[in-house]
């Protein structure tokens, strides 16, 4: 998220800045960048989805809409972006998917080429495309999650994940798409499957949760949160609980915490090497943290006699 209008691009290896995409004419809510590096979309409060060429900064389409773009997200083809748009002043929220021209050099379309409209239950807050673009799905401002048909629009499933008008405040894929982990107001992380969208597992936490991420590599879950902004100004960084936590994927344990931020973690995501993981703040600062051997060799007991026996 930022407040500057401006999306920027900058090498994780270093911490040099190399683009700066200017064009917003309001704050950015979100942004993702496709599966080949070629393409970046963003989302923002004045209303429009943005595509970009990430090499060149070069703005090669511009979508708009009558509310503000809560998500933006490309299938794992990179093939379709799908956006988000908000509830508000008359417009309903819908989950919008545009098919996307991979050659930066190309035209992009103007009409999007499917639209799902959220009337029957909460406002969608987050969305995405399963495995193969098969599903699209959402989570709401109700605490519930839902399964769409990605090639017809039609709701599979919708079910009460969460702590009932606790926002879904974050949805990440694994790998390979096939199971997802959502954050939620009510303090707790699902991590849940596709296929039956069964509740695989639950990470209880002691604050409300922004964002949650699933590590490859290593069965690890990483959450975000802290207490809300408005009372930060009266709180310590250790009380306003403002760490990274650490989950055991499979075992439902914290296992550790970094430190860092000033203010509430508003998003966390991992390199899809598994081998750093970055962090958002509300203190205005992205920071950058590289796994350590040691991250890479822990593991619980039973997970040393298993490679042990193998």
């Amino acid at each position: 998220m930022s407040k500057d209008h401006n999306a920027c691009g900058w090498y994780s290896a270093n911490g040099e800045r190399f683009a700066v995409y200017k064009g917003h004419q309001g704050a950015l809510w979100t942004v993702d960048v496709d599966p080949r590096t070629i393409l970046l979309a963003t989302g923002g409060a004045d209303n429009t989805i943005r595509l970009w060429e990430i090499k060149t900064g070069k703005l090669l389409k511009t979508w708009e809409y009558g509310t503000a773009i809560k998500r933006v997200e490309f299938s794992d083809d990179g093939k379709q972006l799908l956006g988000v748009t908000e509830k508000r002043q008359g417009h309903l929220s819908t989950i919008v998917v545009y098919d996307i021209n991979p050659d930066p050099q190309g035209e992009q379309t103007n009409e999007y080429s499917l639209r799902i409209v959220c009337e029957d239950f909460g406002k969608v807050t987050v969305a995405g495309f399963s495995s193969l673009s098969r599903f699209i799905i959402s989570g709401h401002d109700d605490g519930s999650v839902s399964k769409w048909d990605a090639k017809t629009g039609d709701l599979i499933t919708n079910q009460e994940v969460h702590e009932p008008d606790l926002q879904v405040t974050d949805l990440q894929w694994s790998s390979d798409r096939t199971y997802f982990i959502t954050s939620s107001k009510d303090k707790t992380a699902k991590l849940i499957s596709v296929d039956d969208m069964e509740v695989l597992k639950t990470y209880v936490a002691d604050t409300p949760l922004n964002s949650a991420a699933i590590t490859p590599v290593k069965d690890f879950v990483i959450l975000g949160g802290g207490q809300a902004a408005m009372d930060v100004t009266t709180t310590s960084a250790r009380q306003g609980k403002f760490e990274a936590r650490f989950y055991h994927k499979i075992f439902e344990e914290e296992v550790g915490r970094v430190r860092g931020h000033f203010g509430p973690l508003n998003y966390v995501a991992v390199s899809p090497l598994g081998n750093m993981y970055c962090s958002g703040g509300e203190d205005g600062y992205v920071r950058v943290h590289q796994f350590d051997p040691p991250y890479f060799d822990f593991k619980y007991e039973v997970e040393r006699e298993v490679s042990a026996q193998a």
